[in-house]
């Protein structure tokens, strides 16, 4: 019932609380969708600055979402294609700039959360070779997902073993095939984190170097570059000089928090490409 469910999400936000508000611990989901929802509605990114304690404690979806419905037309009509499942979620598929659209979603393997009954089509592949055909979409948002291509994806996305790659510049291939599906005028929009290159096992940080190297291959007509950082407990706008020393936090390997409690990327790269 859905009075349960609140009560319980109440219960664990308020423990995320009490417990210091430490990411990844009881009531950090509550406390994320949460200032995820509250910034959809506010939406900061319209303005030059994002305001003071933005994001306290909070990984980069509190700035992707924002950032993407922000950019992305809300009364034009046409096709969209999700690759890698970031808005699989019922607040953000319900979204008022989503309702006119025909909406894709494309990832490696069923998930738990499936909006079929919404009119959203699913399509499970690789997408460094996609099913669709050429110039099929309007826009292709992917949002903290080329990170992950070519490299191990059993760890948290599928259980396919053939997935458990050491390939980490095959993402090329990935924005290579978004170009192709995109129609020309349509747009992408696309993030990863930035900073100092490294290659974790499942994803990788990408620096200034590769960002040229992503939007060479993509060749766009236009481009738009924007830059977040998390620093003293708060999400800031960037620039490339800025972050380009930034690390990541990786709950999944790390015993313990570092001292600014960073819940993952220390700092994003988000590009608006026109093809």
């Amino acid at each position: 019932m859905k009075w349960v469910k609140k009560i319980y999400h109440s219960i664990n936000e308020n423990y995320f609380y009490l417990s210091g508000m430490k990411p990844w611990r009881r009531g950090y989901a509550e406390f994320k969708i949460k200032n995820i929802k509250n910034a959809l509605i506010s939406n900061p990114f319209c303005e030059s600055e994002l305001p003071h304690g933005y994001g306290y404690r909070l990984d980069e979806r509190i700035v992707e979402y924002p950032w993407f419905f922000w950019r992305l037309p809300e009364d034009l009509t046409g096709n969209i294609l999700d690759a890698g499942s970031i808005l699989n979620h019922d607040f953000l598929l319900k979204h008022k700039s989503l309702m006119k659209k025909n909406v894709f979603i494309s990832t490696l393997a069923p998930e738990q959360n499936s909006f079929w009954r919404d009119k959203i089509s699913y399509v499970y592949e690789d997408l460094r070779n996609s099913c669709f055909k050429d110039e099929y979409f309007d826009w292709i948002v992917s949002l903290s997902t080329i990170e992950h291509i070519g490299l191990d994806n059993t760890m948290l996305y599928t259980h396919d073993a053939t997935k458990n790659e050491n390939n980490a510049s095959s993402y090329l291939a990935a924005i290579r095939e978004y170009k192709r599906m995109l129609k020309v005028g349509g747009t992408l929009y696309l993030s990863f984190p930035f900073g100092i290159h490294k290659k974790h096992n499942w994803f990788q940080i990408f620096d200034g170097q590769m960002l040229d190297e992503i939007i060479n291959e993509f060749a766009p007509s236009k481009v738009k570059e924007f830059h977040y950082k998390y620093d003293k407990n708060e999400w800031k706008n960037s620039s490339r000089e800025e972050s380009k020393t930034a690390t990541y936090f990786d709950i999944h390997t790390q015993k313990d928090y570092d001292q600014d409690f960073a819940a993952a990327s220390r700092a994003v790269v988000c590009l608006e490409m026109i093809k």
